[in-house]
């Protein structure tokens, strides 16, 4: 029996020019999921105050970042991909989808067609509507169509996964010498999103763990992932924090905002800070342009000495171990391929 892997992401543009990014943030955007409110209204702040503008501001931040092989997030799934594929052989197929741009999910679920199982993974560690949710939803309605159904196995988040938090935790590790305070800065999204899922009271105060709190709250969950993290390296609560960032907009987004924490930090005394992205698998535009490059020159105005930026599990080989784990495959003789060791 063929055996499907699809791997999701969110997506990138298809070169960092204006015209790319605005196609690419049309088509992001325009999510009832992303930006939840009526679509007349969705389409007007899209269309008047958005996509005028903002496109070029984000087409130069892509060109920081670009490299000879394009999109680092696009390089980074691609070399994932192929790594997994190497590891698991003919049995299974494991296929690239993102949610918006290319490869495209449409083109994604076309390459599965022949697979009876489809293990779906949405490459977001913690649950989120405008993410996780959007994707899972956008895949189901390209499977409905479908005479025959491939039985599924849907995976919504990994926010606590073992796999996960060892693979991630084994990168930050070699990072903690040296520096004075690990900051777990994670993808913000808007306080009506919380409270969309159910979370009333939009999260005034810091979650202590996602126990104690809706299981669809993305904030509780991000403060669970800081949590285990934390107790794996053997951090106390004085050593690291959790912060947002991202925000797009004037509306209320969760707090406290990445930025608004780094001179907080500088006033502690902080002086040699390491930064990790644990809501992103991949680096992206937001970890090496958002944080190795704005908060990098925002901190040392504030008179830090040294901001580093720890990478995410990229196509990590523990992470590759990782992903059979969460998607519970089998573990495969690690002599067999060359990707893990």
């Amino acid at each position: 029996m063929k055996r499907g892997i699809l791997l999701i992401n969110l997506g990138t543009p298809d070169a960092p020019d204006t015209a790319s990014v605005r196609r690419y943030l049309r088509e992001f955007l325009a999510d009832r999921r992303v930006i939840s409110l009526p679509v007349v209204l969705r389409y007007l702040i899209l269309y008047a105050f958005i996509l005028p503008f903002r496109p070029r501001k984000s087409a130069h931040a892509y060109q920081a970042i670009w490299t000879k092989e394009g999109s680092p997030l696009l390089v980074h799934s691609r070399n994932l991909v192929v790594k997994l594929q190497t590891l698991l052989g003919n049995e299974y197929q494991v296929v690239l989808g993102m949610r918006y741009g290319k490869p495209s999910l449409v083109d994604a679920v076309k390459q599965l067609s022949d697979c009876e199982h489809l293990t779906i993974l949405p490459l977001y560690p913690q649950y989120a509507s405008a993410a996780t949710g959007s994707s899972i939803e956008e895949t189901l309605k390209l499977l409905a169509p479908k005479t025959i159904q491939p039985s599924l196995t849907i995976i919504r988040d990994f926010h606590r996964h073992p796999a996960f938090i060892n693979a991630q935790s084994a990168i930050i590790k070699p990072y903690l010498d040296g520096h004075d305070f690990l900051l777990f800065s994670f993808h913000g999204i808007p306080q009506q999103h919380l409270k969309d899922a159910g979370c009333q009271t939009m999260c005034r105060q810091s979650c202590p763990s996602s126990q104690n709190n809706p299981v669809s709250c993305y904030r509780a969950q991000c403060f669970t992932t800081s949590e285990l993290l934390a107790q794996t390296l053997g951090l106390t609560s004085e050593q690291y924090g959790v912060a947002f960032q991202s925000r797009l907009g004037k509306t209320p987004w969760i707090t406290p905002y990445t930025d608004n924490v780094l001179p907080e930090l500088v006033d502690r005394g902080v002086k040699r800070l390491a930064i990790a992205c644990p809501s992103f698998v991949a680096d992206c535009l937001e970890t090496l342009e958002e944080i190795g490059m704005r908060a990098q020159q925002q901190w040392k105005s504030l008179g830090g000495e040294t901001l580093t930026l720890i990478p995410c599990v990229n196509d990590n080989p523990q992470w590759i171990k990782g992903i059979l784990d969460i998607c519970g495959i089998p573990a495969i003789k690690t002599s067999e391929s060359p990707w893990v060791s």
